[in-house]
């Protein structure tokens, strides 16, 4: 693709949203009810109607501008710009779910009943060699490069089939959120802290209930303190909040993605994403971001979503 092609008008530009966008709008207006709904309950009502609304101003914005000067440069910042905004849902869940009772007890049991041990503790305490360190920590900070890298591919490569790329991983996410806002797991890093090392050791897990909506602590990575991946982990959760743990959003997106390289057929994208996706899927749970079953759980869920979204862009003509 040449520079002059991002500029050129299309000869039929689309009238409407894109599809990603009625997905977009659809979760805004859903959560909204949801906001209003529970209008008391929640710590900061206002700011996120105000959130809901900027999205929708946002989006609104772009279509215009978009239809003002219709080519694939515009068309590229709709898909990205909304992109962007991922890491802003993601920590906007915690506000929602925090209206129901946390569930860690539940997954830390599974996990406890199906390997008779703790694997968030057990493969950190296990696996602590600075390579392995390292690698699993560089590949689950490789997360939104390795969505990048997939968006970033079609648009120049398989331009026509953009959008929908787009649409399906976005789709995805959104399904995630809508999970996370209804079942509260916040994960091994915030959970162990919460009910102490003694507890997890033992295999007893106390239930919070509304505990983990107030003030938490989290656990520092495991692994090599001196280690590049260790210090991005670090700052990157530095200011998370404790939400989304079930499924996996990151080892899901992750499949969505890895299947959609190898709907390319590039070996170069597939074999550079196949190692960071393995990698993340050992990752999520080596730094205690998950269960062992949410692991597992994002990965059959990635496999279906993708399924569910490719099949409905299919049939849509997205």
């Amino acid at each position: 693709m040449k520079l002059k092609d991002l500029f050129t008008i299309d000869e039929r530009p689309r009238k409407g949203l894109l599809a990603l966008e009625w997905v977009i709008l659809a979760y805004a207006a859903v959560t909204l009810l949801a906001v209003l709904f529970c209008f008391t309950k929640i710590d900061n009502p206002q700011a996120m109607i105000w959130g809901r609304v900027r999205v929708a101003a946002i989006t609104m914005g772009l279509w215009a501008v978009y239809r003002f000067m219709p080519c694939k440069m515009t068309s590229f910042l709709r898909v990205i710009i909304q992109m962007s905004l991922l890491a802003w849902w993601y920590q906007d869940t915690c506000d929602i779910n925090s209206l129901f009772p946390n569930l860690d007890h539940v997954f830390a049991a599974w996990d406890q009943e199906i390997f008779g041990f703790q694997p968030a503790l057990v493969f950190a305490e296990r696996c602590a060699q600075p390579l392995l360190s390292e690698f699993l920590e560089l590949s689950y900070v490789s997360y939104y490069p390795i969505i990048m890298m997939v968006s970033f591919f079609y648009f120049f490569a398989r331009n026509k089939e953009f959008e929908k790329c787009c649409f399906i991983i976005l789709a995805t996410f959104f399904t995630y959120f809508l999970i996370f806002d209804f079942i509260p797991v916040a994960g091994p890093m915030y959970y162990y802290p919460a009910i102490g090392m003694e507890n997890v050791v033992k295999g007893v897990f106390p239930v919070l209930g509304d505990k983990m909506a107030g003030q938490w602590h989290i656990m520092r990575p495991p692994g090599w303190t001196d280690g590049l991946g260790y210090q991005f982990i670090a700052d990157v959760h530095e200011n998370e909040r404790p939400t989304g743990a079930f499924p996996s959003s990151h080892i899901g997106v992750a499949v969505v993605c890895f299947l959609l390289a190898l709907r390319t057929r590039n070996k170069a994208l597939v074999l550079t994403l196949l190692p960071l996706c393995v990698g993340i899927f050992f990752a999520t749970v080596y730094i205690r971001a998950h269960y062992a079953v949410d692991a597992f759980a994002g990965l059959i869920t990635g496999i279906l979503f993708y399924a569910l979204w490719a099949g409905i862009a299919k049939w849509k003509a997205v």
